[in-house]
This record gives C-alpha cells, structure tokens and sequence, in this order.
C-alpha cells in the first residue's frame, strides 16, 4: 500500500464507457480511488452501490469516486447498468495501476493462496497528495467511512 503524503502516480484508464481518465484529470478535486476485486460479487456490489447512493453527498464535498478493477470495459458497463451505477468505473485489466498503487497481493482463503486485488481505498487530495489509505476495508462500512473523511 502507498503511504499518506506522497504523490499519487498518475495514471490513464478507460471507463465503462470507453472514455479515458488521468488522475491529473481531476486536479483541484478531492478524489476516492478504491480499488476492488471484482464486478458483481457480493462484497464489490455492496461497496458500489453504498457510493453510488452517497454520490450527491461526495459532489457536494468536491469529490469523485473512482472504482479500479482488473475487470474489462464492459464487464464494468454490465455492472453500472445492473446497479444504476452513478460513479466511474476503471479497467484496468493489465494491471499498471492495480500494481503502481500496490493493492495486487498475496491472499488466502478457505487455507488456498493466489494472487488478487485487496480491497484498497485512498483519498488523494486536491493536489494528488494521498491523504489517507486503508487496506483494511470492509465493502459495506466504506462509503459512509469515506464520506465522512470528508468533513
């Protein structure tokens, strides 16, 4: 996980439209990138929807959400349109920045080891400076904890 204070590297990502996002897109913006493990499971779609219902609130605070998987472009499209989805999805399916931002672990379950994306949310400030990360993320507490980083 990158450390609070340092610069958020940058990045260019399509979303679920096919339209390309930068980091740098967003400067003068507080922005919540979170990084998930996969569209439509249980956990990733309660942590999508929880900031999808917030999102009047993030914009009345100045900022954006940015959800990053591995998952394609229209996986991601699928899934906005599933769950009416009101924020941008990323694919990032060769994994740059799921590895810059260094949320591509080792995980266990059930006692089996593989590689995977941990859930991973970072506030990054209005002059790309992460201003608070956590990889301990429960799906369904994220949006409201995140939303109240904000005040």
């Amino acid at each position: 996980m990158l450390e609070v204070g340092v610069k958020a590297p940058d990045f260019e990502l399509s979303d679920q439209n096919g339209k390309i996002h930068r980091l740098s897109d967003y400067t003068g913006k507080k922005v919540i990138l979170y990084f998930y493990p996969k569209d439509n499971t249980a956990g990733c779609t309660k942590q999508a929807c929880g900031f999808s219902e917030r999102y009047p609130q993030f914009t009345e605070k100045g900022a954006v959400i940015l959800g990053v998987s591995k998952d394609s472009v229209s996986s991601h499209k699928r899934f906005e349109e599933k769950y009416g989805l009101t924020f941008t999805l990323l694919a990032d399916q060769e994994r740059k920045v799921i590895e810059a931002y260094d949320v591509w672990k080792e995980k266990k379950n059930y006692g089996k080891v593989s590689m995977g994306v941990v859930r991973t949310t970072y506030l990054i400030d209005e002059q790309g400076i992460i201003i608070k990360a956590n990889d301990k993320v429960k799906a369904a507490d994220d949006p409201e904890n995140m939303l109240k980083e904000l005040d």
